[in-house]
């Protein structure tokens, strides 16, 4: 009887981690998507506050509407989710704090939950018509995600034996590459626009 108490409870227990690491996974999904898509916004809020006034107060009032609902439905849930799923994980394996690569993780993580704050002071300011920030400083800033997303993820699936290897590097190039490709695919499109304008 004893027996079969115990084995409930470490099959009960085994199932709660994998609830727990399912839901922490579409946390970080959820949460990610939103960070992405949110900065895109405040990239088009921006731009639009060169516009007529009547069609700058529409614009605002809509990016303002759509900045909201994603921040507060999806995004910040979404972190929540994650970053409560990750405590529960750790509490059930409490060892794992004194790995390396879980430090080094929870650092990311923290600047990746200073950048969702620093997201809503933006999105606050854009709102109010008190931004200072350009549409291109938030392009760069579009793209931090991205570069944490890739540290993270590697910590997690390579843990102690982060790789630095040529290949690690070659990907990490490719990712450089590719966000300064989007930078400049933006450079070139708002020339493109602009001398639309003045032909």
């Amino acid at each position: 009887m004893v027996i079969v108490y115990e084995l409930y409870f470490i099959n009960l227990s085994s199932e709660a981690y994998l609830w727990f690491k399912s839901l922490h996974i579409i946390g970080v999904i959820v949460w990610f998507s939103g960070l992405f898509y949110l900065v895109r916004l405040f990239i088009y809020h921006e731009e639009s506050r060169t516009m007529q006034d009547d069609l700058k107060i529409a614009f605002n009032d809509q990016y303002s509407l759509m900045e909201k609902r994603l921040a507060n439905i999806i995004t910040t849930p979404g972190m929540i989710l994650a970053l409560s799923m990750a405590i529960c994980l750790v509490i059930m394996q409490p060892g794992w704090l004194s790995e390396k690569w879980l430090q080094i993780k929870i650092s990311f993580v923290l600047g990746l939950v200073i950048y969702h704050v620093y997201c809503y002071k933006i999105m606050n300011s854009l709102q109010n018509g008190t931004s200072k920030i350009s549409a291109k400083n938030l392009r760069l800033l579009n793209e931090l995600p991205t570069l944490l997303l890739f540290v993270i993820v590697l910590l997690v699936i390579f843990k102690n034996n982060f790789p630095t290897s040529i290949a690690t590097w070659s990907v990490f190039g490719l990712i450089i590459f590719m966000l300064l490709s989007i930078q400049l695919y933006a450079k070139i499109r708002k020339k493109n626009e602009e001398s639309l304008k003045n032909g």
